[in-house]
């Protein structure tokens, strides 16, 4: 029998190299293996036949690789932009275009300045944001919106300020974009109510909140008294009414869901934040149970390679426990990494998800 390779576990044994197994394109950029035999250097994603393990190398960057001796791989280029990156530049382009206009750009035009077909722009947006092209560019309106709001002279002063071309046209959206009246979320969100309920399950305390659009927020944690004070601090102006009878049977579901992740909750969310956040939430929800991805897979993934310290703060701003899987985000080595609601529950979360498989 001839012995295993010294070189062989080690390999194996890396991260990186279930990624090259896995050809995945969200590992491009971030490293390249080098394969001994033939003296190439690869990126993960490489279609090329898949080398023995005992004679992989990793490296860095393409520069480092070289400087060791080897050469790109003509296949795939290394060196070259993947096809993945060079498509998330392009929305990323078109992302900046459309926030930094007071009317949003049509389709057309969007779809023209990245030289590609109306429906071939429109389905690469979504699948790298998350969001159509109009619904990001309601988000990014929104989110004007909402600034203006705080420092405008009037309510109108902020309607046309954030690019509304008409009161009437803001009105006939602004209880659904901002979850109450304007004058209402102009005095700090005076006026409105916000249900609630604490109950107990087994990850701790729980506390489930819902607005007049849907669940606003649920929060986990050992102490109820803290919980309730955490939703007091988020909506500070609002009318807090606890219904634990109203709220039994949502409860109930959301509670299974943390028994079972993989159940999903079929309840209307009122997910607020910015357009950044609400695509990396979006993208978050679109991570199978029983799956994790990295805070740079989760950047890459919304066209923003180079903003996993910005993807971690806004998984670390969820305030949707579960519903909003921030618990499926791990380091780049596999291990654990910041959870606002503990690490225990994290673990426990993604135990639950592989036991249920």
């Amino acid at each position: 029998m001839t012995p295993a390779h010294p070189n062989r576990p080690c390999t194996e044994q890396d991260p990186r190299w279930q990624q090259v197994l896995q050809r995945s394109p969200a590992a491009d950029g971030r490293f390249v293996y080098a394969v001994r035999t033939t003296g190439i250097y690869c990126r993960a994603s490489c279609p090329s036949r898949l080398p023995k393990p005992e004679n992989v190398l990793f490296f860095a960057d393409g520069q480092a690789a070289r400087a060791a001796g080897f050469r790109p791989c003509l296949r795939c280029t290394p060196d070259q932009p993947s096809l993945g990156q060079r498509q998330a530049a392009l929305i990323a382009q078109a992302c900046q275009h459309i926030a930094s206009t007071d009317v949003p750009p049509s389709l057309q035009a969007l779809a023209a300045e990245a030289g590609i077909s109306r429906y071939h722009f429109h389905r690469l947006f979504k699948n790298i944001t998350g969001l159509t092209p109009h619904a990001y560019a309601m988000a990014i309106r929104h989110q004007k919106l909402q600034q203006q709001l705080t420092t405008a002279p009037s309510i109108t002063d902020a309607i046309y300020d954030a690019g509304y071309q008409s009161s009437s046209r803001f009105y006939a959206e602004s209880r659904h974009r901002l979850g109450m009246t304007p004058g209402h979320y102009r005095a700090g969100g005076s006026q409105t109510t916000i249900h609630f309920a604490i109950a107990q399950c087994s990850l701790g305390a729980i506390l489930l909140a819902q607005s007049q659009l849907g669940i606003c927020a649920i929060f986990l944690g050992d102490d109820p008294g803290a919980l309730l004070q955490q939703l007091q601090d988020q909506f500070p102006h609002a009318d807090l009414q606890g219904d634990e009878q109203v709220f039994e049977q949502k409860m109930a579901a959301v509670i299974a869901m943390i028994d079972n992740p993989r159940q999903g909750l079929d309840l209307p969310l009122d997910i607020r934040g910015t357009a950044f956040q609400q695509r990396v939430w979006q993208a978050l929800r679109d991570i199978p149970p029983g799956q994790t991805m990295s805070y740079a897979e989760l950047a890459a993934k919304i066209g923003q390679p180079s903003a996993a310290r910005a993807v971690a703060r806004a998984c670390a701003a969820n305030t949707l426990a579960v519903a909003v899987p921030c618990h499926r985000v791990i380091r780049q080595n596999g291990e654990l990494s910041g959870y606002r609601w503990g690490l225990a529950r994290k673990q426990a979360l993604l135990e639950r998800e592989e036991d249920n498989e």
